[in-house]
């Protein structure tokens, strides 16, 4: 184990990716001293298929851009490729059968971790993967201790808190931004905005998920 490269797994949306992201994501990176953090954009989320959600390859492109100039980050299209709702733990059983040097760490917010029992096989993650949640400093969150110290006692499950000062941005303002007309530059990557503007995204439906 000792041997194997150690890959963070930032999931999500992305619709847009924006600084918050990019900071949580080399803040685990050094706090955790990984090789590098994969950035994965889903394809249908099982969770948001009702939802206006922009198409694969704009998010997917979008987050290519946000991330290139980074060596340490890098993007996977193993979630937009498909069709099918993409589900984290069929998406980790894929990426361990890739790489099999690779123990990987699932980087996910305090929200998503409480919510981890609705997750389809949840316990088969815990045998699987590091979870690494990330909270605010000095923010105390007795539930999510809770929580923890439960799965830590019925599943062996690997847990790490990584404390992040809270950006507050979210992909929610952003759009609603967008639509306003105003300003979204050092919010988003300049090459995501650039991306945005060139294409019209968000004018058009403000219907869109969180």
């Amino acid at each position: 184990m000792d041997n194997k490269k150690k890959y963070g797994i930032m999931g999500g949306t992305f619709d847009p990716i924006h600084m918050g992201h990019l900071f949580i994501a080399q803040s685990a990176l050094k706090e955790l001293m990984l090789d590098k953090v994969m950035f994965i954009p889903t394809g249908t989320p099982p969770h948001k298929k009702d939802k206006n959600i922009t198409s694969s390859l704009d998010r997917y492109i979008m987050t290519t851009l946000a991330v290139n100039s980074n060596d340490d980050f890098c993007v996977s299209s193993i979630e937009v490729s498909k069709t099918e709702p993409s589900y984290t733990i069929d998406t980790v059983k894929e990426l361990l059968e890739l790489k099999k040097d690779v123990e990987f760490y699932f980087i996910t917010g305090t929200d998503s971790f409480l919510s981890i029992e609705t997750w389809k096989e949840y316990d088969e993650l815990f045998k699987k993967i590091t979870f690494v949640v990330v909270t605010r400093p000095g923010f105390t969150n007795q539930e999510l201790d809770s929580k923890i110290e439960y799965f830590l006692t019925k599943y062996d499950a690997k847990v790490i808190k990584v404390l992040v000062p809270s950006l507050e941005i979210s992909s929610t303002d952003i759009r609603e931004r967008v639509i306003n007309g105003k300003t979204i530059k050092y919010l988003v990557h300049e090459d995501v905005e650039k991306y945005i503007n060139k294409n019209q995204l968000y004018l058009h439906n403000n219907n869109y998920t969180i």
